[in-house]
């Protein structure tokens, strides 16, 4: 599958390995995020992907309130493809667990300019080009089941508030950008044990517990249970799918209630 790719990340556990596979699967990567925080994926990619293309890095600032800035990136990073088939958007800030009255007025920015901000804008970016050079494509969103009505948990507030807005630009988009063959789609994604919500309540007593209180009885792996369906989403398998979120959540989002009274 020689797709050409855009995947933004910070270089956390997720995106890295969904990178990693991309490459094995003999896609063309670009990363675009902070160049330090992704070095060593590129690097791991060099070393231990026989016959991986090179991938290279853009550097932006994913909090950046400029539109022109992530454009210039996008524009950086279709030249150095040639042309892009998709855009994978794996670039989240989740931030401490706090409820609402405790998050800072920065934090709730930082949050904002991170997990809707950045997407709206590179999105505009990459649809345009792909509008321009009548190629159209695949636009994939990244993130947790707190984004969702069924998957809330304490402490998401502010990323909870954010990251839902992805799941309507999701489906406005894919309205919006159909006829010009682009397609938009959203992986809402079960938790690790890396992320915020386990790490606040132990992580050992998160590992124990979550045998009883999930259907599964794991919690994510992020080396196994999400590149799959990202290959899927920005392969011509998936042709016909725009404006779609895939639960990959080993429902725990359906055992919510029940994992929060676990943990």
């Amino acid at each position: 599958m020689a797709k050409k790719v855009l995947m933004t990340s910070k270089g956390d556990e997720v995106s890295r390995n969904i990178a990693i596979q991309l490459a094995k699967h003999g896609c063309r990567l670009v990363l675009m995020g902070d160049e330090a925080s992704l070095r060593s994926t590129v690097d791991h990619i060099r070393v231990s992907v026989d016959g991986a293309f090179p991938v290279e890095i853009i550097g932006a600032d994913m909090e950046a309130d400029s539109e022109e800035a992530f454009h210039v990136a996008v524009q950086k990073a279709w030249t150095c493809l040639g042309s892009l088939d998709a855009f994978v958007n794996c670039c989240t800030y989740q931030g401490k667990m706090q409820d609402i009255l405790q998050v800072s007025e920065d934090e709730f920015k930082r949050i904002t300019k991170i997990n809707l901000t950045a997407p709206w804008f590179i999105l505009k970016a990459v649809a345009s080009m792909m509008k321009e050079h009548g190629t159209g494509g695949s636009i994939v969103f990244m993130a947790t089941i707190a984004s969702g009505e069924r998957g809330l948990y304490p402490g998401a507030d502010a990323y909870a508030t954010a990251a839902a807005g992805i799941h309507q630009l999701v489906r406005a988009s894919a309205m919006s950008l159909g006829k010009h063959k682009i397609r938009v789609n959203m992986i809402s994604r079960g938790l690790h044990l890396g992320d915020e919500y386990p790490v606040s309540v132990g992580t050992d007593r998160a590992e124990k517990l979550v045998k009883d209180a999930a259907p599964l009885g794991q919690w994510l792996n992020p080396e196994k249970d999400l590149y799959s369906t990202v290959i899927y989403l920005i392969s011509d398998g998936s042709c016909f799918m725009t404006g779609t979120t895939v639960m990959v959540d080993g429902a725990q989002s359906l055992m919510r209630p029940r994992l929060k009274s676990y943990m």
